[in-house]
């Protein structure tokens, strides 16, 4: 039996790098937004596992997090700055996995400009808080699973597909590389 990649009358692998990877990064954390931030657990329970909301994705697809300088996430990245990140923008499409370099931070103007009021729920005292810090992470690697042409069409050619016994997946996915 031929695997699914086999079955694909399709392309559906398209490497990417630099400009291309990160206005893909971009576009992805922009549906997901939220992601597991991993790193090599130092400390806690979470076994260097945690929901971690993206503040921004800059021009150089660096990504942006808020943390507390006292949790176990600064530990973790104290000890050791290698993180994979994980995102789902949707049930079907939009996957991204990245790997990079997490670098601590507490840059007043750069929490200022991160800052939401809705915040103020880990951040008792505001953006002045004393235990907020910034996570820039630098991907250099990762790999993305999506569609090509929305999932309104993908979906359609799901459902055909499934009805005629043929693949007509239109998925498309690749290393990415910045």
């Amino acid at each position: 039996m031929d695997s699914i990649n086999q079955n694909q009358t399709e392309e559906n692998h398209q490497n990417l790098d630099n400009e291309p990877a990160i206005k893909k990064i971009k576009e992805l954390t922009g549906i997901a937004k939220t992601c597991f931030l991993c790193t090599n657990p130092s400390a806690g329970e979470s076994n260097g596992t945690r929901p971690m909301n993206v503040q921004e994705v800059d021009e150089q697809g660096t990504l942006w997090f808020l943390v507390a300088n006292d949790s176990h996430t600064y530990q973790d990245i104290s000890a050791d700055p290698g993180v994979k990140l994980y995102f789902q923008g949707s049930p079907h499409s939009d996957f991204l996995f990245l790997e990079g370099t997490a670098i601590l931070s507490a840059d007043k103007v750069r929490i200022k400009e991160l800052w939401n009021p809705i915040m103020k729920t880990w951040f008792t005292e505001g953006e002045d808080d004393p235990r907020i810090a910034l996570i820039r992470v630098s991907p250099e690697t990762g790999y993305y699973w999506d569609n090509k042409h929305g999932n309104v069409i993908a979906g359609i050619k799901m459902a055909i597909g499934a009805a005629i016994g043929k693949t007509l997946d239109d998925s498309i996915e690749g290393d990415l590389t910045v």
